[in-house]
């Protein structure tokens, strides 16, 4: 693990293979009827300028809105396919920084989550995010 502790109540995200793995660690925290997820801004996940990739951030979004959504859809489905992710990147992510981020489910149908979310760096407000999935 890199960087120092993650904030209060912050565990780690066990899965050390495939992207999350590679591109980890995660940390998560269970609030209400979501899921809090951080990470530590790495060098990994930087672009030449030493700022966080958006191509990463993108990534948690999708992470973050998919484990929101499959909290609040009680776990009885066992995947969900991203139909549409759309990013707003509004700050600059340094280097070191602690990225935060949070969900909400706005409607669920049958075979259809929709869902929201903001992350802050630092405590900024830094992105916000739309997805729809395919359950």
């Amino acid at each position: 693990m890199s960087g120092p502790p993650p904030p209060e109540g912050f565990k780690p995200i066990t899965i050390e293979t495939g992207f999350i793995g590679v591109n980890g660690p995660l940390f998560a925290r269970h609030c209400d009827d979501s899921y809090e997820l951080g990470f530590w801004v790495e060098a990994k996940h930087c672009n030449p300028a030493g700022v966080c990739h958006g191509g990463w951030l993108g990534s948690f979004a999708d992470i973050q809105l998919a484990a929101t959504s499959y909290l609040h859809a009680k776990q009885e489905h066992d995947f969900f396919a991203t139909m549409t992710l759309t990013t707003d990147y509004l700050a600059a992510v340094p280097l070191g920084c602690w990225v935060e981020g949070r969900a909400e489910v706005l409607r669920m149908t049958r075979k259809t989550v929709f869902a929201q979310m903001t992350a802050t760096a630092d405590g900024k407000l830094c992105l916000r995010a739309n997805a729809i999935f395919r359950i």
